[in-house]
């Protein structure tokens, strides 16, 4: 598309003194930009669709970057990233060594504030305004908050301070009734009833319009005047929370009219204390497929722009479609099972478990501190909850899980979705950290299968667990292994010897057990003796068939798609080290640093974890290895 006004804006300084029908044009083509981009590469479109006004008049309104503008989760803000300088290389997003799909504050100025992860705005807006203040300067600090991340308390925490201290800063409520799926939660109905409340927007409007013509006589007038509003306000809508915490309330307002938008946002710069601004819009407005299909398109990958058809390979069923289906066909058996989420239905399948149990289902919304403490309290009410949750989301209730669930000791399953790299959402998605968190928890229990057989075993067989469990499992498609067979559950706690290896055993954990096939083949065909255990378990280790293993084999290799530090490899080392072992171990994983955007087979090569590159390590090792034990001797 010809973009002839986005192509001649190099800072948001350009678009300051344009009329709105010339804004209102840029809208239009930063949209298209935003769908054409998205169809190749993927991405957040829905949200950012939704935001394009909204960014356009901020950035108007604002003089970006002396003014501090604070998007909470960055996937909304593509449009906030073409206005800023970098609309030459947006067909890069998301792409290895290009723009990331969050914000990142070594790639412009203007990205005051980094976040993969929801509701954290607030928080940073109040610690960057209190810094503000301390230091006696005079920018202005503006948060944009989406309503599904108001269902977070760290939101509300961060509402409470702001309220109290009275701070100056103002809060954008992005409000399009989506966070992934549709918003749960009494706040939810709360958005719903202001939207729905027009009579008391026009007569709030009118009143302060009548105040602001009366002429200030003296004290008792204007706070006469303010009661009387206050009375009116009160009658229309008995209790806006906003206000009641200490806001300033303007709304709700059309979040793609910018003549509506501009002077609103205009106007909240100049009041003392905080400002809520409540605006309406739509998920990906401007493109119909979008509208229709919210929830799809929220994150989708490549899809066909005249038709909305998402362009996908032929693959198996993914992990996680694995994870919904037998999960249901358990519940069917087992009515004790509960299916959770915290506003990902649809991304960890449980949207499957939604349909056929819909009493058995519960969605909390952006609120994962909630969700472990909720399925603690129904272990505790006797039933078998499974909370399914990223591993990148897991991190958010790291004390839940451990004060709430493992000091009690309760029979909650973890379903760890997208454990492992995860592609174009980068570095603050990998879910690369969860093993090295959740295995120095008393009484937690930590799997993971091979392939999508033994994940629908090891779902099973942690039902007669009576303890905490994490099931891992990555993202995207399984290996398409045959799963007609009966549901079997694997005996808990136990490995499987896949081959034995006299110069070295390659023990390895998940999926990665394949590529450590694919090594011992590579190897044999020069010499090498490598041997391969399917770990399945990291907590507790199947310490009798490493007894076995370390009597037959010269060396140990671990091999985990996870961070080396305190990961698979770490409980390796720590066994042997509490048997007395001095045989050599090398662990191979990821290493000490945040790994940005880019496809796993890259990273798989980078950080040698394929076939090929495990062999290379191999080679590269086994010697250094024999020389030393040369040396000892």
């Amino acid at each position: 598309m010809e973009t002839n006004l986005l192509t001649s804006i190099k800072s948001p300084k350009d678009i300051r003194n344009w009329p709105v029908a010339q804004l209102e044009e840029l809208a239009r083509e930063i949209r298209q930009v935003i769908i054409e981009t998205t169809a190749q590469t993927g991405g957040h479109i829905g949200a950012s669709l939704g935001a394009v006004e909204l960014a356009i008049a901020l950035h108007y309104a604002y003089d970006t970057p002396h003014d501090k503008l604070i998007w909470d989760i960055g996937h909304q803000a593509y449009a906030h990233k073409l206005l800023t300088g970098r609309g030459e290389n947006f067909t890069t997003l998301r792409q290895l060594h290009g723009l990331s799909g969050f914000l990142k504050r070594r790639e412009s100025d203007y990205d005051v504030w980094e976040a993969g992860h929801a509701s954290t705005s607030l928080s940073a807006a109040m610690g960057i305004a209190s810094a503000r203040d301390l230091r006696h300067q005079g920018y202005r600090v503006v948060a944009v908050i989406g309503d599904g991340a108001l269902t977070a308390g760290m939101a509300w925490e961060a509402m409470n301070q702001i309220g109290q201290t009275k701070t100056n800063l103002v809060m954008v409520v992005n409000d399009n009734s989506m966070s992934i799926a549709p918003n749960v939660g009494a706040f939810s109905r709360y958005l719903t009833e202001l939207r729905a409340a027009p009579a008391y927007t026009r007569m709030k409007q009118e009143v302060e319009q009548l105040l602001d013509s009366i002429p200030v006589f003296g004290g008792p007038l204007r706070k006469s005047a303010e009661r009387i509003k206050d009375l009116l306000h009160r009658a229309v809508l008995p209790r806006n929370v906003f206000e009641e915490l200490g806001f300033k309330y303007y709304g709700p307002i059309d979040g793609h009219n910018l003549a509506e938008l501009i002077p609103v946002l205009r106007n909240a710069q100049l009041v003392e204390g905080p400002v809520v601004v409540h605006a309406i819009t739509q998920k990906g407005h401007g493109y119909r497929p979008a509208e229709e299909r919210p929830g799809e398109f929220h994150g989708p990958g490549p899809f066909e722009i005249h038709s909305g058809k998402f362009i996908k390979k032929t693959q198996p069923r993914s992990y996680s479609q694995v994870f919904g289906q037998t999960l249901v066909e358990l519940a069917q058996e087992h009515p004790e099972i509960i299916a959770i989420t915290a506003a990902m239905p649809d991304g960890t399948k449980l949207d499957l478990f939604q349909k056929a149990f819909p009493h058995r289902f519960f969605d909390v919304g952006i609120a994962e501190q909630h969700a472990a403490t909720f399925s603690a309290g129904l272990a505790v009410g006797g039933m078998r909850p499974v909370f399914a949750v990223y591993s990148t989301f897991l991190q958010r209730a790291y004390d839940q899980v451990i004060h709430d669930i493992c000091h009690q000791d309760l029979p909650v399953i973890l379903g760890v979705d997208r454990a492992g790299l995860v592609g174009g959402d980068g570095a603050t998605h990998q879910g690369v950290y969860d093993i090295t968190f959740l295995r120095a928890i008393p009484n937690m229990e930590i799997a993971m299968g091979k392939d999508e057989l033994e994940l629908r075993q090891l779902l099973r067989a942690a039902l007669d667990i009576p303890h905490p469990v994490a099931l891992r499992y990555p993202r995207g498609a399984g290996r398409g292994v045959d799963l007609n067979g009966p549901l079997v559950p694997i005996p808990w706690g136990k490995g499987e010897w896949l081959a034995e290896g006299e110069d070295a055993t390659i023990v390895a954990i998940g999926p990665m057990v394949y590529p450590a096939l694919a090594a011992r083949d590579i190897l044999a065909h020069e010499g090498y003796r490598i041997g391969v255990v399917n770990a399945r378990f990291i907590k507790p280790l199947d310490t009798e068939l490493l007894r076995q293993v370390t009597h037959e084999t010269a060396a140990l290799i671990t091999l985990e798609e996870h961070a080396v530090a305190g990961g698979f490899g770490s409980a390796i080392n720590e066994w042997c080290h509490d048997q007395g072992l001095f045989l050599p171990v090398f662990n191979a994983g990821l290493p000490d640093e945040f790994i940005d955007q880019g496809s796993t087979d890259y990273y798989w090569n980078l950080y040698e974890l394929n076939g090929e590159g495990i062999a290379r390590r191999v080679r590269a090792w086994l010697p250094q290895e024999e020389r030393i034990k040369k040396q000892i001797k």
